[in-house]
């Protein structure tokens, strides 16, 4: 059993590819490895360079694997379908050129939700004939990533989007087969949404693929959702700290992996907002060391 600990370029500000807040993305890698990561993700498509070999030059110059990719996009808007599915197939392309196994499909922040993150009792949720072609569009996506591509792929419950609360996730969980859709657990998106991370990896290891490790700050979570704070201003105000220093318990989470024989990659994203006056290397110094300090080697 071994796992890996790799970060993501979310950690670094990066959300969406054309963003002209973004670093450049060679030092987005240069810091990564500089903070004692051997692997990270591909970040949104279009974010680094979509040809191989300029791509692998610049992982093997900086000693990194690369270990997945995300393709988060709004899955809720059967309008959008057409952006998904370029988003999917370009992504898997990238990942299969660098040897990468894990494709992560995430709905990205719908309008109808964004108010109410945190918030499930007060969430809208989807007519039943919406959510069965919701479900569909991810399964079809699921089945192409897994059959055509050969990838392991992971939905991934993330804030202010139709999957967000734990009753949603085990829906899909129990709607799409799981030869083709296991679990990118993310620990900081499931307290954000109001629910204990280490009892549902208890209930639902041996479908979980891939982790993403990211803390959440209970102060900040508290006054995010009384005060209806939306999704990007609460990663500004600082809801996702650094790894130890919120309401996750990850020396419980490495037990569980640990006991299960989970053997695979745990990636490291704290999503901050680039403008402000972050830190990103020194946060991920910070959470690597605190990683290593709980027997992640």
């Amino acid at each position: 059993m071994t796992i890996e600990i790799g970060n993501a370029p979310c950690s670094w500000g990066v959300e969406f590819a054309q963003d002209p807040r973004n670093p450049d993305w060679r030092s987005v890698l240069k810091d990564c490895a500089a903070a004692g990561y051997r692997g990270i993700e591909l970040g949104p498509v279009g974010f680094m360079p979509e040809d191989p070999v300029i791509l692998a030059e610049a992982l093997a110059e900086n000693g990194l694997s690369l270990i997945g990719g995300v393709v988060f996009r709004p899955f809720h808007d059967p309008a959008a379908w057409d952006e998904v599915l370029d988003a999917a197939h370009r992504t898997c392309k990238a990942l299969t050129s660098h040897g990468a196994k894990h494709l992560v499909l995430i709905d990205s922040i719908s309008p109808r939700r964004a108010p109410t993150a945190g918030r499930a009792a007060e969430a809208e949720q989807m007519g039943r004939d919406e959510w069965i072609a919701f479900r569909d569009r991810i399964a079809i996506i699921a089945r192409i990533g897994a059959e055509d591509y050969g990838l392991t792929v992971g939905i991934h419950a993330h804030a202010a989007g139709f999957i967000d609360f734990e009753p949603e996730l085990e829906r899909l969980l129990n709607e799409v087969d799981d030869s083709i859709l296991k679990i990118c657990f993310d620990t900081g998106h499931h307290s954000y949404a109001g629910f204990d991370p280490v009892a549902f990896m208890r209930r639902h290891m041996g479908r979980i693929s891939y982790m993403h490790f990211k803390d959440i700050n209970p102060v900040v979570k508290a006054s995010a959702i009384a005060n209806r704070t939306g999704f990007y201003d609460a990663c500004g105000q600082g809801i996702f700290c650094n790894l130890g220093k919120g309401d996750v318990d990850f020396p419980a989470v490495r037990q569980l992996l640990i006991d299960a024989g989970f053997d695979g990659w745990c990636t490291v994203e704290q999503d901050c907002d680039p403008t402000l006056d972050v830190r990103p290397l020194d946060d991920a110094r910070a959470n690597r060391e605190y990683l290593a300090s709980i027997g992640f080697n």
